[in-house]
């Protein structure tokens, strides 16, 4: 989902937002440093298989995934790490790991962690690694509808 694609979604759901563009970058600490973001205010995207099903988390550019956590909350005894050769198709119109925080667009849940939902904006990437949008939670919160991950 290219930042185009991405702000048309956006624009259709009555959302206000900002693109940052930035230098390339891949890692969140990276991106968070080349677009001038705390890396605790740039929000991740880890792809995840839970039950064999895949989803994603949500959480803090400087956290990773709690794997017991994410078990207890959907419920089940299985939960690991995605292969990026497991995920990329399902992304066709992203750059492989720059995916956007929108798994209800791709017909996965989305955990998000708690301490995000605290913050009045989240910034992610969107599709590229040089392009963030950043927006308010609680429109995100809207359009996601994502599960909330305790800290």
């Amino acid at each position: 989902m290219p930042v185009a694609k991405l702000k048309e979604y956006l624009d259709q759901n009555h959302v206000r937002y900002v693109v940052i563009i930035h230098s390339r970058a891949y890692t969140a600490q990276e991106v968070a440093a080349s677009a001038h973001i705390p890396g605790k205010e740039l929000a991740k995207t880890v792809v995840v298989k839970i039950g064999g099903k895949m989803a994603m988390v949500v959480l803090p550019g400087s956290r990773q995934v709690d794997f017991k956590r994410l078990r207890e909350e959907a419920g089940t005894d299985h939960a690991e790490l995605a292969s990026e050769s497991e995920f990329r198709d399902l992304f066709p119109d992203c750059e492989l790991g720059a995916m956007p925080p929108f798994g209800n667009l791709y017909g996965m849940d989305v955990y998000v962690a708690e301490s995000l939902a605290q913050d009045e904006e989240i910034a992610f990437n969107a599709g590229t690694h040089t392009e963030l949008v950043k927006l308010a939670y609680k429109d995100f919160e809207r359009l996601v509808k994502p599960k909330m991950l305790k800290n």
